[in-house]
């Protein structure tokens, strides 16, 4: 007869035996699906993708609403940066301003319609077109590039 290991009582009867059996095999079979899990290195590969494609995921975010809050607070700014140097600025330098910035709109405009060819005016257009009707967006994209490479520039710096 073989020797119990570690000590093990023995079992008392053939059921007991039995028993002790099926406990065993129950944790074989435990320890076997554990190693197998273990050793599916594809799905714990999928499991770990997983996991850090929801953490990228949340930290973009969280990224896009940093960008937003940043972008309107540049934008206060610059408009309270712009309204301050209006109220500085003496009423006849406002006055030459606009006047030269009339002119040369008109130069321009008289220089593209007599330049330009007929398609790039009209792509021109469509393009100022949607522009304007699209501003907050536009101001939104150049506050999360100005974001993007303010952060760019911390990080080299």
């Amino acid at each position: 007869m073989t020797k119990p290991p570690h000590d093990e009582p023995t079992a008392a009867g053939p059921e007991e035996l039995r028993e002790q059996v099926e406990q065993s095999r129950e944790e074989l079979g435990r320890t076997v699906e554990a190693l197998a899990a273990k050793a599916d290195v594809k799905a714990r590969a999928q499991e770990k993708a997983t996991v850090v494609k929801e953490q990228v995921t949340a930290r973009a975010g969280d990224l896009k609403e940093q960008a937003a809050v940043k972008a309107g607070e540049l934008k206060d700014k610059a408009a309270q940066a712009a309204r301050h140097l209006e109220d500085k600025l003496p009423v006849p330098v406002k006055d030459r301003t606009a006047r030269t910035i009339d002119q040369s709109r008109a130069v321009a405009t008289q220089l593209w319609q007599d330049k330009a060819p007929e398609p790039v005016q009209q792509k021109t257009a469509q393009g100022a077109r949607m522009a304007r009707d699209n501003r907050s967006l536009l101001l939104a994209a150049a506050g999360v590039a100005l974001m993007a490479w303010l952060a760019g520039r911390r990080r080299k710096g």
